[in-house]
């Protein structure tokens, strides 16, 4: 057992978690089921460090199996589902945006629920018909509350939401700069930088980025940027134009998409597919990534990141900034007995991570203490 982490166990299979941005106080985690048995699931989970506990409230997801969940960091209430249905002989995939029900202060805890899980305040399935049947992710943007984007199929599809309904303003597809196949996308994700204007996507092997402000535009793209299909991606969010990927080739890849002929750091401890991977928010020279193996590995990617030390900076100035770990595997994290299609930090406490396989099992685990120290310290 690693050292403080917990377990939590879910009665049916699962792939989707994310953290609950929106929430600045405590760690708290999304993860949702993915059973073809009728009912779905979705836990709020609540992480209490000095109890070592975990506390949850259960939503019913009767859309269907969920296959990825986001939430808002403009709005803890607030969190979109990417979920399969049934129609006949068809499984399409579709997307929803769920809010969650308004604290009553007047409740009683100890106060039974009327059903087995706790109703939504409001369910809004998105028209996304006109982009196919097969939705990957709904990302909300980093600024602008109102602004969404859909990877579906082939296409990019920017939205805005509003009172009404949240309806499609702008769009562009993978043939439309110049590709030569119209193969679908894989995943995708807004940059944390260029004035929120750029949106990566994921394209079989290669990563390409599309200024919303002109959807037919690729503003830059890495060709073959692994070996077979590029499956996760994350943008660094304190260092310009740096990402990281994970692929069906077992290597992590941190990219910066001015030189993008070769990537500036490169690891392959993982055996399997990776299915994710994510820059610490706080300490981005700390890398999570999970894979297909059944681990969770950290890894540290010192040189190239925010707090690596500049040539040309004095040694009093560099003493001040954060301590540099050297680069490679940290940590295996081996807990898990099934594919880890989740791996997230909190977005509260920068220590603290949470992992999902598809057999139901959740770890919440920390950044073991050595590192912890020498990192601050």
């Amino acid at each position: 057992m690693e050292e403080n982490s917990l377990i939590y166990g879910l009665e049916l299979q699962a792939r989707a978690l994310t953290p609950q941005y929106g929430e600045s106080n405590d760690v708290c985690f999304f993860i949702a089921t993915n059973s073809l048995k009728p009912t779905n699931q979705l836990h709020l989970l609540q992480y209490d460090e000095e109890q070592g506990t975990i506390q949850s409230k259960i939503f019913e997801h009767a859309l269907g199996e969920v296959w990825k969940l986001n939430s808002c960091p403009h709005d803890a209430r607030l969190l979109a589902s990417v979920y399969n249905v049934q129609k006949g002989a068809q499984v399409l995939s579709q997307a929803a945006l769920l809010t969650l029900p308004e604290d009553d202060p007047n409740a009683s805890n100890n106060e039974p629920l009327k059903s087995e899980y706790i109703p939504w305040a409001k369910v809004e399935v998105l028209d996304t018909a006109s982009l196919g049947d097969r939705v990957k992710t709904i990302e909300f943007h980093p600024s602008q509350e109102q602004t969404i984007a859909c990877v579906a199929g082939n296409k990019l599809a920017i939205m805005q939401r509003a009172e009404s309904a949240t309806r499609v303003v702008a769009e562009a597809s993978s043939n439309s700069s110049g590709a030569k196949s119209v193969s679908s996308f894989t995943s995708g994700k807004w940059s944390h930088h260029h004035q929120g204007h750029q949106f990566v996507v994921l394209h079989d092997s290669s990563v390409r980025a599309y200024d919303v402000r002109d959807s037919q535009h690729c503003a830059w793209s890495i060709d073959d940027a692994h070996g077979q299909l590029v499956r996760d991606l994350d943008c660094n969010p304190n260092k310009q134009c740096h990402l990281v990927t994970g692929g069906d080739d077992g290597c992590l890849k941190v990219w910066d998409c001015r030189m993008v002929k070769a990537p500036v750091f490169e690891r392959s401890d993982h055996s399997h597919w990776l299915w994710s991977v994510r820059f610490n928010t706080f300490h981005d020279q700390l890398i999570l990534s999970s894979s297909s193996d059944c681990k969770v590995l950290l890894t540290c990617a010192g040189s190239v990141s925010s707090e690596a030390v500049p040539s040309d900076v004095s040694e009093a100035s560099a003493q001040e900034r954060h301590k540099v770990l050297s680069d490679g595997l940290l940590q295996t994290f081996d807990q898990h007995e099934d594919s880890v299609y989740c791996a997230e930090w909190s977005n509260v406490d920068p220590w603290i991570f949470a992992s999902l396989s598809y057999d139901g099992r959740v770890i919440i685990s920390k950044v073991p203490k050595q590192y912890k120290y020498q990192i601050i310290f």
